[in-house]
């Protein structure tokens, strides 16, 4: 990638993230990823009131229902509202490719989920404080939640890429990321295993590797795993491709 690619992928970053700035929307998402964070942490897992300390099972354990929700969130306007106010014409016929467009999108808003897992230092410090937690499964973890985002957010890319509402763009994308999640949660799989004949065991067992949760509950062990992290690239790259061929698509 050349300097004035960079450049252009830059100015669209910085856009699209400062219009995140002037809407009240980003302001009500991250409270109540915070509210929610806390909440659960705090009063469903009870964390003050035991003596395990660890993170994994009473904050990360929460994050993938919280991002299934509200990255759709964040995301369900980088295309549709472009759509919606008839800039996107504007914007391709610009000296600006798809590709410089879509990563300085896509980047604006995984620069946002990156803002909101910081703001939850209160938790990782009242942690360290009661007790003497283990800073691999609390580094894995918040390295889990942040692909889990950018993959919930990817999926909403490529979804307003080709929608121009973004009420459709948010319900569809939650459907894509709850289905996604649930593919591989352990009591679904062996439910569907349990009513399946026995040579479809295997396909549905293939099918439940392609799943969120599987993956992210991996890293969270405190083992950074590289198929994992690989997985949530390789959901990234792929949607995101989607999203160039959408575009271009329009741009035809």
């Amino acid at each position: 990638m050349n300097n004035r690619n960079i450049q252009n992928t830059i100015a669209v970053f910085k856009r699209e993230f400062l219009a995140y700035f002037n809407s009240p929307v980003l302001y009500v998402i991250v409270v109540i990823f915070l509210l929610a964070s806390m909440g659960f942490t705090f009063f469903f897992s009870r964390i003050l009131d035991s003596e395990d300390v660890s993170l994994t099972e009473r904050f990360f354990v929460w994050h993938p229902w919280i991002f299934t929700v509200l990255a759709p969130a964040v995301g369900m306007r980088l295309w549709s509202e472009e759509h919606r106010l008839g800039t996107i014409e504007l914007l391709l016929t610009m000296p600006v490719s798809p590709w410089q467009a879509i990563l300085g999108k896509f980047f604006a808003a995984a620069c946002v989920w990156l803002i909101g897992l910081f703001l939850t230092f209160p938790i990782v410090w009242t942690v360290c404080y009661l007790g003497d937690p283990d800073m691999g499964p609390i580094i894995s973890g918040y390295t889990a939640s942040y692909l889990y985002a950018m993959a919930c957010l990817s999926v909403t890319c490529a979804v307003s890429a080709i929608t121009r509402s973004q009420v459709v763009c948010f319900i569809v994308s939650v459907a894509f990321c709850m289905v996604i999640a649930l593919i591989g949660d352990p009591g679904v799989t062996h439910t569907i295993v349990a009513t399946v004949p026995s040579w479809a065991e295997g396909i549905v067992r293939f099918i439940s590797y392609f799943s969120f949760m599987d993956h992210f509950f991996e890293m969270t062990k405190g083992i950074f795993v590289f198929r994992d992290v690989l997985y949530f690239l390789s959901v990234v790259v792929v949607t995101l491709f989607i999203t160039n061929l959408a575009l271009r698509a329009k741009r035809a």
